[in-house]
């Protein structure tokens, strides 16, 4: 088996293998440049120029749009997922009654800031999957009149199961039910069409498969669902630019019209963080999403493929239907796992531990090498 080679596009690792891009996804060498010089930018803080205020969240937005094939002035940049999951929970026209439609067991950024509402006369209520990921059928058999949300995860952290989005939007759709749906542990790991897709609204971390700096994420928000937020959020730089304020008559005033812009995270510069992210993006999109998914499952493939059945079970899928790159699993003694997950990084091999199971995650930085050292060390276990 061949798989090109991008790991030195990354790094140093000093020998060590990083198979935890679910919880942290590795700077690209092109990204930690661009930091540097934002930097630098600081250091010189002449350099800091009313074209670089505007450019670094300008730039950030394009790569954005490509990403997800939407237009540039539909992103709204965030700090995180939870920044767009908060922006929905508080600013959607909720009235004593309605529902919100969860699922239990979900990662708590896609749970708690629904919570918040239950003191507003709001009714969230969740499903009791059978599954290790809801489904259609579930979703279908939960909705009421009342239901104005459902929201979830695309890949579930805990179990690397894939939703059925198609499926599931297409209840919704027919419902009236807005589709919320955090896409953290997919999104740059597969591509995303949102002209097709039959969600609602994304929000999205930069720091995990996007390969950005910690405290960085953004949202999508369809236009006509994101008309109806009734959020107080004013921004002055959405609204004017620090040139402005050299004008006698830059007396500020609530601007109209500013679309997704209007709900950025303050300090949308912020070009330590920013700068570096949209290297990062236009990294993964040079290389295309859909090449580094093929690179990503023959990875998976390699670790299903070798893990000796006898000592270990998978909790997320085998087979390449519904498999994300989050490969969950179990030694048959589920009492060793924690022990071989901490075993396992004294090697020098880096996965992660979740709710009593093991679970690794490659990405473009690993090689077939990468896994057989994994393999190497469980199957010796």
């Amino acid at each position: 088996m061949t798989l090109r080679d991008f790991s030195k596009d990354f790094g140093p690792f000093d020998g060590q293998t990083w198979l935890n891009c679910a919880h942290q996804g590795p700077l690209p060498k092109v990204s930690a440049e661009a930091a540097l010089e934002a930097v630098k930018w600081k250091q010189s803080p002449f350099e800091l120029t009313t074209e670089r205020f505007s450019g670094v969240p300008v730039r950030l937005r394009e790569a954005l749009g490509r990403l997800v094939k939407v237009s540039s002035e539909d992103i709204i940049l965030g700090n995180s997922a939870s920044y767009g999951m908060h922006l929905l929970a508080n600013g959607l026209p909720f009235e004593p009654g309605d529902e919100v439609l969860l699922v239990k067991g979900d990662f708590p950024s896609v749970t708690l800031p629904w919570l918040g509402l239950e003191s507003k006369g709001v009714t969230v209520r969740f499903i009791e999957r059978k599954g290790a990921s809801a489904t259609a059928a579930e979703v279908r058999s939960h909705i009421t009149p009342k239901t104005k949300v459902f929201c979830t995860t695309w890949v579930h952290s805990f179990t690397g199961h894939v939703l059925d989005m198609d499926a599931i939007g297409a209840i919704c759709r027919d419902a009236g039910v807005s589709f919320v749906l955090n896409t953290s542990q997919a999104l740059g790991a597969r591509p995303l069409d949102l002209r097709s897709a039959p969600v609602d609204a994304i929000t999205n971390v930069g720091f995990k498969w996007l390969l950005g700096p910690y405290g960085t994420g953004f949202s999508w928000i369809r236009p006509e669902l994101r008309e109806t937020l009734d959020y107080n959020q004013s921004y002055w730089l959405s609204m004017q630019t620090a040139d402005d304020l050299g004008s006698e008559d830059s007396e500020p005033g609530i601007k109209s019209g500013l679309g997704a812009r209007r709900y950025d995270v303050f300090g949308t510069a912020n070009f330590f963080n920013f700068k570096a992210w949209t290297a990062s993006i236009e990294y993964l999109l040079d290389i295309g999403v859909e090449q580094i998914a093929e690179h990503d499952q023959t990875l998976v493939q390699q670790f299903v493929d070798g893990l000796d059945k006898t000592k270990y079970e998978f909790v997320s899928p085998v087979d390449s239907d519904g498999r994300s790159t989050l490969v969950v699993f179990s030694h048959v003694d589920p009492a060793k796992n924690e022990g071989i997950y901490f075993d396992m990084r004294k090697t020098g091999v880096y996965g992660a531990y979740r709710r009593g199971r093991i679970r690794i995650a490659p990405h473009i930085h690993n090689t077939l090498r990468d896994v057989d050292a994994a393999l190497e060390f469980l199957n010796s276990v």
